[in-house]
C-alpha cells in the first residue's frame, strides 16, 4: 500500500501490485501504476511517499484503502507520519521514498524512490493481492 497527500495535504493511498528493489547503495525501490489512476496526481506532484508492508492482520485496511475513495482514510487506521504522510498503523513494515524519478510507459509510469528511513512492526504472515483480491498465502 502506498500513501501520499495530494498539494492541499489531503491523503491518498492505492494498493501498488509491483514493488522491487532497485539498488542496496543508495537505497532504491521502484514501483508501478497507471497514470490514469486517482492516485496519479498526488504522485505526480509529490515529492515522498510511504510504502506499507501488511500482513494478513491488516487486510481490513487493503479492503478500505481499496475502496471508495471518500472512505479511504476516514477512521483511526492511520495517523499524520514523516513529512506530513498518511501512515497506516500496525503495519509490518513501513519506509519513507524520496521520488527521484518518474517514467512514463504507456498508459503506466514507473516510479523510483529512495528509501530515506522506515521501521519494522509486528511480524505477521504476508497479505497477497491476487486477481483484485487480498488472500494469505497457502502452505
Amino acid at each position: 500500500m502506498i500513501t501520499a497527500t495530494q498539494p492541499d495535504g489531503t491523503p491518498v493511498g492505492f494498493t501498488a501490485t509491483s514493488l522491487a528493489s532497485l539498488a542496496a547503495v543508495p537505497p532504491l525501490a521502484t514501483f508501478n501504476m497507471a497514470r490514469i489512476a486517482s492516485a496519479w496526481p498526488a504522485i505526480e506532484q509529490t515529492d515522498r511517499v510511504i510504502i506499507h508492508l501488511l500482513g494478513v492482520r491488516n487486510q481490513q485496511v487493503a479492503e478500505k484503502l481499496s475502496g471508495p475513495h471518500a472512505d479511504r482514510f476516514v477512521g483511526d487506521h492511520w495517523s499524520v507520519g514523516p513529512h506530513g504522510l498518511p501512515l497506516l498503523d500496525n503495519v509490518t513494515a513501513w519506509m519513507v521514498g524520496r521520488i527521484v524519478e518518474r517514467v512514463p510507459v504507456a498508459s503506466n509510469a514507473i516510479v523510483a524512490v529512495e528509501i530515506e528511513e522506515g521501521a519494522l512492526g509486528e511480524p505477521d504472515d504476508a497479505l497477497i493481492y491476487h486477481e483484485r483480491r487480498y488472500t494469505r498465502p497457502e502452505p
